[in-house]
């Protein structure tokens, strides 16, 4: 008996050594591709960034990078997204995700690396473009963890779906590629796994939500129509700007009073624009808000609300039926709320808590409500079980001064981000996929 006994304490040791043997090798090899190669590969994203939609060069390196590790890769999916499978015997198929584009940002980080680029964007505008959200890092990331799992293959079993996405920041990319037959033309994922890099989070910190990771965000314009005269004959007319003025304050009573208190929402106005002088009071008041909620049924109040609002106060201040305002949702700036899959969420912090130790993976602090098109690939009518975690990527000593995403000043320290994002995806995409 303990003979038997033995057996089994020394057979339960050997597998904590093994493991623990395992997660060194793993680092330490992340480490020495880090110094390797993928420094100077987020160096080059970081310096030569492209705006959504126009990702041509970023989307070409991205594919040379992860074909030449015997990845079958497909270019120019949903516009310039790529796909790229590893097929590894019988089992779950696994996607990860990076998106690629920069930002409409002249960068003032002061980087050795910083971005002096200029590009014209989708509308034919010309414009600074900056890496000032950390795409640049999520880019690097995908090609080190399509390294280490390529070379992982004897541990694992089943298929790897990586995507490099196009136009996040227009939260376009995603459903772009899903149009285009991701979820049809490629193996359909039973899971998909994305990060974010937060630059409020100190380095080497990993949080995974375990329901809601990002907020809906849709963008809407309202037109709203007047009847012009002049400044000094108010009566003679309809004024749209104190009519938009009134729309301004009334929508925020959809917050207020429209929705269940315990649930979360904006209705921002970001822009507003109308009359051309003092005293002319003009016909026409064109406004863009954003939309923001946590969950399917509050959005679709808030949405909804916003031409009722709209409609009414111009009712109110007598502008005619046919005039009535303009409540244009957008087709392409919109997403839903990112909600990880509850059960699968908690196996990979599980997971991440067994691996990096429990100090390194705290429960997940939300910062306003930022939204992601991620968001689309796990939508109910997909059935994919999605989770999407944040990567710190500021140390400790810098948090207090740290600039905001989308910032001029934006910067993350890229090895311990890019080497805890590899990591992290490494072992997620091995607690998702068969054992070999």
């Amino acid at each position: 008996m303990n003979r038997a006994l033995n057996f089994v304490a020394g057979l339960s040791l050997a597998i904590v050594v093994d493991a623990h043997a395992a997660d060194t090798t793993l680092r330490n090899d992340i480490a020495a591709d880090y110094r390797e190669r993928l420094g100077a590969l987020f160096e080059h994203f970081h310096r030569n960034p492209e705006l959504s939609g126009k990702e041509a060069e970023t989307s070409k390196r991205l594919a040379a990078e992860i074909r030449a590790l015997g990845y079958d890769v497909t270019e120019g999916v949903g516009g310039l997204g790529l796909v790229a499978v590893l097929r590894n015997g019988t089992g779950p198929t696994v996607l990860l995700r990076a998106d690629m584009d920069g930002l409409p940002v002249a960068e003032n980080s002061g980087l050795p690396y910083a971005s002096t680029a200029r590009q014209v964007d989708v509308l034919g505008q010309e414009q600074p473009v900056m890496h000032a959200c950390g795409h640049d890092v999520h880019m690097t990331a995908l090609v080190g963890a399509a390294r280490q799992l390529a070379a992982r293959k004897d541990a694992w079993a089943g298929t790897l779906v990586l995507i490099g996405q196009p136009a996040e920041e227009r939260v376009a990319g995603a459903r772009d590629m899903l149009a285009d037959g991701l979820y049809t033309r490629f193996p359909k994922p039973d899971y998909a796994l994305g990060f974010h890099v937060w630059a409020t989070v100190e380095a080497g910190k990993i949080m995974v939500p375990q329901t809601i990771a990002l907020s809906s965000a849709d963008s809407v314009d309202i037109v709203v129509h007047g009847v012009g005269t002049h400044g000094a004959a108010p009566h003679r007319g309809v004024d749209p700007i104190l009519v938009a003025s009134q729309i301004v304050v009334s929508l925020q009573s959809l917050v207020s009073r429209s929705i269940d208190p315990l649930e979360p929402g904006i209705v921002t106005v970001g822009a507003i624009h109308g009359g051309t002088k003092h005293n002319i009071i003009g016909d026409r008041v064109d406004m863009q808000l954003t939309v923001r909620s946590d969950n399917y049924e509050t959005r679709t109040k808030l949405l909804e609300g916003i031409e009722r609002i709209a409609h009414g106060v111009a009712r109110a201040h007598g502008v005619p039926e046919d005039k009535l305002p303009e409540v244009i949702p957008s087709k392409s700036e919109t997403t839903p709320p990112t909600l990880n899959d509850e059960p699968t969420a908690a196996q990979i912090q599980s997971a991440f808590r067994e691996h990096f130790g429990a100090e390194r993976v705290p429960p997940n602090r939300r910062e306003g409500m930022g939204g992601e098109d991620f968001a689309h690939y796990g939508a109910p009518e997909h059935g994919v079980k999605a989770v999407f975690f944040f990567v710190g990527g500021t140390p400790q000593r810098e948090l207090a001064n740290v600039a905001a995403h989308h910032s001029p000043l934006f910067k993350i320290a890229p090895e311990p981000s890019i080497t805890t994002g590899i990591e992290a995806m490494v072992v997620g995409a091995m607690t998702l996929l068969g054992k070999r």
